[in-house]
């Protein structure tokens, strides 16, 4: 899928695939995020020490050697969000589709911006012939939760364990299907 335009509110939007000159502006998106989305669940000497060109190099890689499609959003010329997303990573799962992060910068929550980019990635997974899809979000991150469910997906349960700085974090699993949702 190729880029896309359109208003909102009278405000130009565009979601255009992302290149290595955006890599930039698309870890400090995704730092700025980290630091205020998951405060009180990841843990705040991790948030304070993170950088915002923490993820430049997984980028770089990601773009160049296409392992993920990612793509990134503005308003008005302004990058304020980012998905990534492609083949599942997970081996129990090889006819899934998964998104592997969507962030925006903390002003833009709540007003949108992540259903339009949400439903492009969607879009972009359907199109490329995934029947469904998953993606994970953190257990305590309950606005996450909230915005994935009312999106259409549906947690299965499924839990995977990381651990940030010696503590230990729950994903849970939410799935999306285009079986069981119109589009």
């Amino acid at each position: 899928m190729s880029s896309r335009g359109f208003v909102m509110e009278g405000i130009k939007m565009e979601i255009r695939k992302a290149t290595i000159n955006d890599v930039k502006d698309i870890s400090r998106i995704y730092a700025l995020s980290w630091k205020f989305a998951y405060k009180g669940i990841i843990p705040k000497a991790f948030l304070d020490e993170l950088k915002e060109d923490h993820w430049e190099l997984a980028f770089i890689d990601w773009i160049k050697d296409k392992v993920l499609n990612v793509q990134i959003l503005f308003e008005n010329g302004k990058p304020i969000g980012c998905v990534a997303y492609g083949k599942s990573r997970d081996q129990s799962l090889p006819n899934f589709g998964e998104i592997v992060s969507l962030y925006l910068l903390p002003e833009y929550f709540g007003k949108g911006y992540g259903n339009k980019i949400l439903d492009f990635a969607l879009s972009d997974l359907k199109e490329s012939g995934y029947e469904s899809i998953y993606l994970w979000v953190l257990k305590d991150n309950q606005r996450g939760r909230r915005f994935y469910e009312k999106n259409g997906l549906r947690c299965s349960n499924d839990e995977y364990i990381l651990e940030i700085m010696g503590e230990k974090l729950i994903d849970v699993r939410y799935v999306y299907s285009y079986k069981s949702c119109t589009q």
